[in-house]
Formats: structure tokens, C-alpha cells, sequence
């Protein structure tokens, strides 16, 4: 590799992390709060409020929207991403820790140790490697929330038995029950508490919380309201019909749990096997990096390592 490649890696692994530090160290000079506060005073200039931005309710004052998560909304909604996986830090900071990591993973492949090769490999890995840790959360608070529903669906029930209205059977699922189903009834129950109709309330739980049988919950609640009827019963069935539903996927992940395990071996083998020979003959391993034909071998074997995962994983996944 040439010295001005070599110069160019490590100016653009230097200005990623001294770029992500500042990012995460920076403190705002001037937030929203403090104009509003001089505005109410007199001190300082007067500025324009009249913005195109969310309502406070939805989002804090002192909170702007990044480049970076300007450019990334056009592919992926990473605010509503990092929500639904109850994670307070901003879409901008995330972005920049996994640009951070990126740089990083490039000035980690400068060492002599290390083939200038692996760089790509690395800053991709390092920089996707934020992005699954919130799609890890996300998906064990969303499998949280779905086996909390029924248990819920049951005590609203109960309660319009008992003579309580929907909207304080809503407000016991938010007091009695733990994260993340509570905090979500009780956003529910708040938002309708201010004026906000329950229907839209409901509705936006359910962007909130991509769920299908909470979905089946919101419309049925939605038309007994429209056109009256027994929502405690409907409730019941629906709880019913949920713990049938979860007792069907576990006999399932049972039985192919088989092929997760094998899926598991035949996808990790090929990596370990290249790490296995780059410690034992590192110019046998090269070859992939250096030769064309070498080059053309690798896509395709990470192509079709890339196909059996989707076959695999589209066998042993039943929908219920």
C-alpha cells in the first residue's frame, strides 16, 4: 500500500474520533430553554418561534435534528427505532459512536499485525455493531411487551367488570404492571388524561409498538366503542387466543430447534475456518485478498454464505 493511502486512512480514522468526541462531549451553548427563558425576560434578541418541529410533548426542547439522522430517515425511521427499544440516547450521538467505531476499526488494520485488507471488513463490522445492540434491545422489549399483553388484556377485563371505565383500566395496566407494557398503558392513559382523544391515543401506541394481537386489542376496542357490546368478553378471547398463540411457538422452536443449532454451525464454520488458517499460513490466506481470482472467490463465497442464512432462516421461521 502507498504512504499517501496509508496518510489519507489515517487522517480520515483520526477526524472520525476526534469528530465522534466531540459530538458526545459538546455541550450546547444555547438551548431552546434558555431562549425561551430570555424571551420571558427581555434579555437578548427575540427569535422566531414559529418552526416546523414536533410539539414539546413529543420532543425535548433542547433537542435538534442531526445531519446525519436527516440522511439516515430517508432509509430508516432511527428514532422511532430507538424508542421502541427504550433507549434515550439521540439518533445523532448513535450515528456518530458508529462512525467513531468505523475510524476506529480502520486505524486498528494499520497495525503490521494486521492486513491493510481486513479495513473494510472491520469499519463495517465496528460500525454496524451499535446498530445491532439497539435491534437486540428492541427485539427482547417487543418479545417483553407481547408476553405481558395477555396478563394485561385480563385486568382491563376484570376491571370493566368491577364498573371502571376503559380509560381507568388503561390506568391500572400502567400502575400494576412492570416495564415495558406499564409504561406504555400509562403513556396511554396520560396523552388521553390531556385532552387527546382515547382512539388516538390507542393508535399512536401502536406506532409505538409494532405488535399485532396489540393491534387486534386497539381495533376491537376502536369498534365496541363505534358500535357497543361485550369488551370484557372480547378482551377475554383475545388474552385467550394470545396464550394459545405463545403455546404454539414454544412446541415450534422446540422442534426446529435442530436446525437453529445447525444453521448456527454451517454459517459460523466458513469464518472460523479463515481466521483457523490465517494463524497458520497467512500467505495461503492472501491469496483472496491479492489475486483477482482470488477477489472474484470471495464474493461469491460471501454471496452464497448470504443465501443459505436467508434459506435457513426462512425454514426454521414459523410464522404463528
Amino acid at each position: 500500500m502507498s504512504v499517501t493511502l496509508i496518510s489519507i486512512c489515517v487522517f480520515v480514522c483520526v477526524s472520525a474520533i476526534v469528530a465522534s468526541l466531540a459530538v458526545l462531549l459538546r455541550g450546547q451553548s444555547q438551548t431552546a430553554t434558555e431562549d425561551r427563558l430570555q424571551l420571558l425576560t427581555g434579555v437578548g434578541p427575540v427569535k422566531s418561534t414559529v418552526t416546523n418541529e414536533p410539539n414539546l410533548l413529543a420532543q425535548p426542547l433542547d433537542e435538534k435534528i442531526h445531519i446525519l439522522e436527516e440522511f439516515v430517515s430517508k432509509f430508516l425511521n432511527l428514532r422511532r427505532f430507538m424508542e421502541q427499544a427504550d433507549i434515550s440516547m439521540s439518533p445523532a450521538k448513535l450515528l456518530t459512536i458508529c462512525s467513531g467505531l468505523a475510524g476506529f476499526g480502520v486505524l486498528i488494520s494499520l497495525h503490521p499485525l494486521i492486513h491493510v485488507g481486513f479495513a473494510p471488513v472491520l469499519a463495517i463490522s465496528l460500525f454496524f455493531l451499535p446498530l445491532m445492540w439497539v435491534l437486540f434491545k428492541r427485539k427482547r422489549r417487543l418479545a417483553s411487551f407481547a408476553k405481558q399483553l395477555p396478563e394485561a388484556m385480563e385486568l382491563i377485563s376484570r376491571a370493566l367488570r368491577a364498573g371502571h371505565s376503559l380509560a381507568a383500566g388503561i390506568s391500572l395496566v400502567g400502575e400494576e404492571m412492570s416495564d415495558p407494557i406499564g409504561r406504555e398503558f400509562s403513556r396511554c392513559y396520560e396523552a388521553q388524561n390531556l385532552g387527546q382523544p382515547l382512539d388516538e391515543a390507542l393508535e399512536e401506541m401502536t406506532d409505538r409498538v409494532p405488535n399485532l394481537d396489540l393491534r387486534f386489542f386497539v381495533t376491537a376496542v376502536i369498534l365496541q366503542r363505534q358500535t357497543g357490546g361485550d369488551l370484557a368478553e372480547i378482551l377475554d378471547k383475545i388474552g385467550s387466543l394470545v396464550r394459545e398463540r405463545f403455546k404454539i411457538y414454544g412446541q415450534i422452536q422446540a422442534l426446529t430447534g435442530e436446525g437453529r443449532l445447525s444453521g448456527i454451525v454451517l454459517l459460523a464454520l466458513p469464518p472460523v475456518l479463515f481466521v483457523v488458517m490465517f494463524r497458520m499460513n497467512p500467505q495461503y490466506v492472501m491469496k483472496l485478498f491479492e489475486d483477482p481470482l482470488g477477489n472474484k472467490m470471495l464474493a461469491a463465497a460471501i454471496v452464497m454464505q448470504i443465501l443459505g442464512a436467508l434459506v435457513i432462516r426462512k425454514i426454521i421461521n414459523i410464522r404463528v
